[in-house]
């Protein structure tokens, strides 16, 4: 393997899943993807592959993740699909961490005290930061040569000044329990204010961004001066806006009214984040498609659940153009946000005197192509940019790794 051009493998442990995508470096290219799915079902395990000249898809079984990574690993090397000649040809590992609490402001290269924040870390992800070092150990013992990065969901927000990251409970609450706005989606908002950069030819010295991350999981972020100064998600994922199956923001007090009336809170918990939001307002779907689909019908819990919802990122982007002060860029990303026209539509109806003017129109023709949907005359830009987390976090692992400063 050459150093002036590794190869980059990305990484994502979820709970029941493993993600992976493998880049050239520095050109970006992306020379395979794919996932393991249901890791530790009794039945109904998958491998998917995505390459040059092969789409697969294979019921497999792996009965915990050390399984799914190995499997990995070997079906890039398998010579039926020529990823791979050997684990040598990989330059580096880059993971996806969900949690790096107050620790870390930007992706790090793992070592024995970066390992250490992320199990101190776990208490405040439990689902996602042990899964996540579990990937980094397995890397460590199969590949104990490969250097690699971690890229962390909260690192981009903790630029947040207090003002925007305090709660207002008692101090006690931050000072001994860590509790504050924390922020997620870092790397998908940091990677598309970057992208919107380069595209508009701007710098960050003058220009500032409020960037939608919309999908099953949804967040703001206000982006001043290459900064993030202010995020929807809070604490945890839960807060903000309403999301595919998340309540976002609502009043405390529902909880212990609940509780009164005998829901545990366990089982709240469940409601809140999966079967709330989107899915739990239409009692249809948390699918954007399904819900366009009623409203076409006239269906009146559909209607009202995709007008609270473009109600609230109204809200959010408000707030966000009134605390910025000057906004330059609005940008949608994610699965709602990139393939979601008339979505796109309904959140900028109102937005006018903010001066975000949609050209509808453009909007429409753009359908779910990178580009601008605005007016020429709008003084705010309105992109459509897809996301790529995993290509951040490939570049962040290489620029570490390799000690450059630029990448295509």
């Amino acid at each position: 393997m050459s150093e002036n051009h590794p190869k980059i493998l990305v990484i994502n442990c979820g709970s029941s899943s493993i993600k992976f995508e493998l880049f050239q470096m520095p050109n970006s290219l992306s020379i395979a993807s794919g996932m393991v799915e249901r890791i530790g079902a009794a039945s109904g395990g998958l491998l998917c592959l995505k390459t040059l000249g092969v789409n697969l898809s294979d019921s497999v079984a792996t009965a915990n993740h050390q399984e799914a990574f190995q499997l990995i690993l070997k079906t890039l090397i398998c010579p039926e699909y020529n990823i791979l000649q050997n684990l040598d040809e990989i330059g580096g590992v880059g993971h996806r961490v969900v949690h790096g609490g107050e620790d870390y402001h930007q992706s790090m290269v793992v070592d024995s005290s970066v390992i250490s924040v992320i199990e101190k870390n776990c208490e405040l992800a439990p689902l996602h930061n042990s899964h996540n070092l579990m990937g980094i150990l397995e890397v460590q013992r199969l590949m104990p040569l490969t250097g690699q990065v971690a890229v962390f969901d909260t690192a981009f927000h903790q630029s947040l000044p207090p003002a925007a990251y305090l709660y207002g409970l008692p101090r006690e609450f931050y000072d001994k329990h860590r509790i504050r706005r924390y922020g997620f989606h870092g790397t998908s908002h940091r990677y598309v204010a970057t992208r919107a950069m380069k595209l508009l030819k701007r710098s960050y010295i003058n220009t500032n961004v409020i960037t939608c991350h919309l999908g099953n999981g949804a967040s703001i972020c206000a982006i001043e001066r290459g900064r993030s100064v202010d995020t929807s998600m809070g604490f945890t994922p839960l807060e903000g806006l309403i999301m595919g199956t998340r309540c976002g923001d609502i009043d405390p007090s529902i909880i212990p009214y609940l509780e009164e009336r005998g829901y545990k809170s366990q089982e709240l918990l469940e409601i809140l984040n999966k079967k709330s939001g989107l899915l739990g307002l239409s009692k249809i779907s948390n699918d954007l498609r399904d819900l366009e689909a009623a409203v076409s019908n006239g269906d009146r819990y559909a209607i009202e659940a995709l007008d609270a919802y473009a109600h609230q990122i109204r809200k959010y982007i408000g707030a966000y153009v009134a605390n910025l002060v000057k906004t330059d860029v609005l940008v949608f990303t994610g699965g709602i946000g990139q393939h979601g026209t008339k979505m796109r539509e309904r959140i900028c109806r109102r937005l006018e005197s903010l001066g975000i003017m949609m050209d509808y129109t453009k909007n429409i023709q753009n359908a779910s192509r990178e580009g601008s949907v605005s007016h020429d005359y709008s003084p705010v830009t309105i992109l459509v940019i897809p996301t790529n987390e995993e290509l951040q976090i490939a570049r962040d692992t290489y620029q570490l790794l390799y000690a450059h400063s630029e990448v295509e």
